[in-house]
């Protein structure tokens, strides 16, 4: 643990089941190995606005369906990053929202960026938009894919 006026040894990694976000998995799991931090890698997602018994049945479903896309991005990226501590953390939260609520006394707060090809990929997504603004810690945002493979193209 860190000295009680910096940063603790935790990077953030915003993860979502893309490419990108593969990416910005694979990154944090790397300067995690060399800085000897906690890797707390977080996807968060939105409670559908509806009433009644039935939507709270579908929160438990969202919730593990979010937990498992977590859990397969973390197995595959940890097949070439090996040795890196990490933490998994599901949050019923706008994903913008919970990560810079996880980036207090973080280290870094690292997410991917969701270009769209040609001049919009020079924009920066909605999240990672948020997250350069608003965060409390350094933030890094990895452009481009990952080397592991997106399991919806398999």
């Amino acid at each position: 643990m860190a000295a009680a006026d910096g940063p603790d040894d935790r990077i953030v990694v915003g993860v979502d089941g893309s490419p990108p976000s593969y990416a910005a998995l694979r990154w944090a799991m790397g300067q995690a190995r060399l800085t000897d931090s906690l890797v707390e890698a977080l996807i968060g997602w939105d409670y559908p606005v509806a009433g009644g018994w039935p939507a709270l049945q579908l929160a438990d479903h969202l919730e593990n369906a979010f937990g498992r896309t977590l859990a397969a991005a973390v197995e595959r990226v940890a097949v070439d990053v090996p040795g890196a501590r990490i933490r998994q953390t599901v949050v019923d939260q706008y994903a913008a929202r919970a990560l810079l609520a996880a980036a207090q006394g973080a280290q870094l707060l690292v997410v991917g960026n969701r270009g769209h090809g040609g001049f919009t990929e020079a924009l920066l997504g909605s999240v990672s938009q948020h997250c350069v603004h608003l965060s409390p810690c350094p933030v890094v945002v990895v452009r481009g894919t990952s080397s592991v493979p997106d399991p919806d193209r398999q």
